[in-house]
């Protein structure tokens, strides 16, 4: 879908850790995770393991050991200055490693990659390298951003490869040996807004972002805080989390949610 070299740009951790906390769309994707994090770890034994998979700057790590209390939560990520602003969120035990050659062996009940996914060019045998440290019967639990018709400056300036759609994210999963027992998009209210400002931007702005630099800084206008918007959207977006903590599906939105079981019946 691109031209650029995927990845992940460790500048970003700095900019992001400033907003996480203020920025809707942070705050809504983790009730949701949260809701359903809480509702997989009831049904675990005490004692259980879950692991983060690039965690980042600990935004997500911090609502993980929130919603596990029985449970130990490690977080792992590639770049050393995303664990050193995990470290000041979260006690979680911090580890740096790839999810290309996991330091682990396991095993781990409840396995999160939460928007990592789009930054990788080998997705599927990252989906399979996860399966190895999960525990039998163990949960995935991902988001990934979706629908390629989205896609626009903000994908290049995060250094994405891909936005999915939810059909692709259930057949990459299923050829990976898992069994998807809940998938949503979700962002759905925010969804025609989305859509229209990345077709409505001007000739000018979007030649802007062929540059790099251009990119970057039309992504961080996105990410900017307008303290009256941001309650509003933010209202409206947590909205969803009610339907998402019952597991309804809901037919669109910019982001795809995926729980999904390891598969024992699969072939190693």
């Amino acid at each position: 879908m691109n031209s650029h070299s995927g990845s992940y740009d460790p500048d970003s951790f700095a900019p992001l850790f400033g907003i996480e906390d203020r920025h809707f769309w942070f705050r809504v994707r983790n009730k949701a995770i949260a809701a359903l994090a809480s509702q997989i770890a009831a049904s675990l034994t005490t004692g259980y393991r879950v692991l983060e998979a690039g965690c980042g700057t600990g935004n997500v790590l911090r609502v993980l050991e929130h919603a596990c209390p029985g449970g130990m939560v490690v977080g792992m990520e590639l770049f050393p200055d995303g664990l050193h602003y995990a470290s000041r969120r979260t006690s979680c035990s911090l580890v740096q490693g790839d999810v290309n050659a996991l330091p682990f062996a396991g095993p781990f009940d409840l396995v999160c990659l939460f928007d990592v996914l789009e930054h990788l060019r080998h997705d599927v045998q990252v989906l399979s390298n996860l399966r190895t440290v999960l525990s039998q019967n163990g949960v995935l639990f991902l988001t990934v951003p979706a629908h390629p018709s989205l896609w626009s400056y903000f994908d290049e300036a995060s250094h994405h490869y891909r936005r999915y759609v939810r059909r692709e994210l259930e057949e990459k999963l299923a050829d990976t040996g898992y069994r998807v027992e809940y998938i949503t998009y979700y962002m759905a209210s925010i969804f025609p807004v989305v859509w229209l400002g990345r077709r409505l931007r001007s000739p000018r702005r979007r030649n802007a972002a062929t540059k790099v630099d251009g990119a970057k800084a039309l992504a961080c206008g996105e990410l900017r805080v307008i303290p009256v918007v941001n309650e509003i959207l933010g209202f409206v977006s947590s909205l969803e989390v009610r339907l998402i903590s019952r597991r309804w599906q809901l037919p669109m939105g910019t982001s795809l949610l995926a729980l999904a079981r390891k598969d024992s019946s699969a072939v190693e």
